[in-house]
């Protein structure tokens, strides 16, 4: 064994799982894609022309060489093969949706079984519909089994078994009201719902409920069997749901991103055709209240140019950033704990 007592208790959110700032997550989840962005043009066109300003001889550099027919000849090349990109993208979405008759009635009727099996868990006639109504109930449902297994050992003699439910239940059902009020009006599509999901921390409560069955089940009576069983059951069904609706998200969020880098690569392709064919740099000489605007309009046409592959990193980091706090299903831990190795195992 490795540490003493009961497995020790972890953040539930996961900006406190995931041991980085408010703002970079805000940065790499929860912001909209379309403001990212747009910070990152903002950024892109500042900094150039800041090294323009600050750089005496860029203006210079610039009229004398072919730097800017250079620069947008390869942002052409680069927004062209970015478009060939989206298709490969199209082609992995659509590759999922493709298949034979007898392929997509094995995947009903996986479904279909899937949501039976979560209909009896809940007790409910019929499971809910949506994806955000859908993982609230399971929620709430383990919730209210966290309570019947508090009250169950409300008159146990076993103290430690008293101690061990009231934390545990005190931390599943604040978690659960938590992700529950984060469901509310999350429509699918946009982050809010795997968001809401990716707060309830069901694979550390998953391993904490199997450590209690194994260590106290048996001073829990019947009802207090029943009752860990079922939650346990109902944290077993939050785990494939949450990953199914993330596989959903991931497929809507690259054909949202098809669909605008598509959208942006016309203006790119052109202002890049037109910085190559018809701006002339040795000759350009507009002058606004007595600045020279030549780094200006360079720096605006090299960010509009550069839009698709800006979008495309928006979105992959979000991607990749829920990708790799999901990779794991089920009651593994692959983040560091506030436990660190005291986790508790028996042989």
């Amino acid at each position: 064994m490795v540490g003493t007592g009961d497995a020790p208790s972890e953040s539930n959110l996961l900006r406190e799982r995931a041991g980085q700032s408010r703002l970079k997550l805000w940065l790499l989840l929860e912001a909209d894609r379309r403001l990212v962005t747009g910070l990152l043009s903002i950024t892109v066109f500042v900094v150039l022309v800041g090294v323009g300003t600050v750089y005496p001889a860029a203006e210079r550099a610039l009229r004398a060489g072919d730097s800017v027919d250079t620069l947008f000849q390869a942002l052409l090349t680069a927004t062209i093969t970015g478009v060939t990109l989206v298709l490969t993208l199209n082609q992995l979405v659509l590759s999922q949706e493709l298949g034979a008759v007898g392929d997509q009635r094995e995947r009903m009727t996986g479904a279909m079984q899937f949501r039976q099996d979560v209909t009896d868990a809940i007790r409910a006639p019929v499971s809910p519909a949506r994806p955000a109504q859908f993982l609230r109930a399971l929620v709430q449902v383990a919730g209210e089994r966290a309570e019947t297994l508090r009250n169950s050992v409300s008159d146990a003699a076993d103290e430690e078994l008293q101690t061990t439910i009231e934390a545990f239940v005190d931390d599943l059902v604040a978690n659960a009201d938590q992700v529950s009020a984060g469901l509310d009006d999350a429509q699918f599509g946009e982050f809010d719902v795997v968001s809401a999901a990716l707060n309830f921390n069901y694979s550390w409560k998953l391993f904490t409920a199997r450590r209690i069955r194994e260590r106290h089940g048996a001073a829990l009576d019947g009802a207090g069997t029943e009752a860990l069983d079922e939650l346990i059951e109902l944290l077993r069904l939050f785990g494939p749901a949450r990953e199914h609706f993330k596989t959903l998200y991931f497929q809507w969020e690259l054909i949202d991103l098809s669909q605008r880098i598509l959208a942006a690569s016309i203006p790119a392709l052109l202002v890049s055709a037109s910085m190559i064919a018809f701006f002339d740099s040795e000759t350009y000489s507009v002058i606004v209240f007595d600045v020279g605007t030549l780094v200006v309009v360079l720096a605006a046409a090299t960010m509009v140019t550069v839009l698709p592959f800006l979008l495309l990193l928006a979105y992959v980091v979000r991607i990749a950033t829920v990708a790799k706090h999901t990779l794991s299903i089920g009651p593994f831990v692959l983040q560091e704990t506030d436990a660190g190795t005291e986790i508790e195992w028996d042989r």
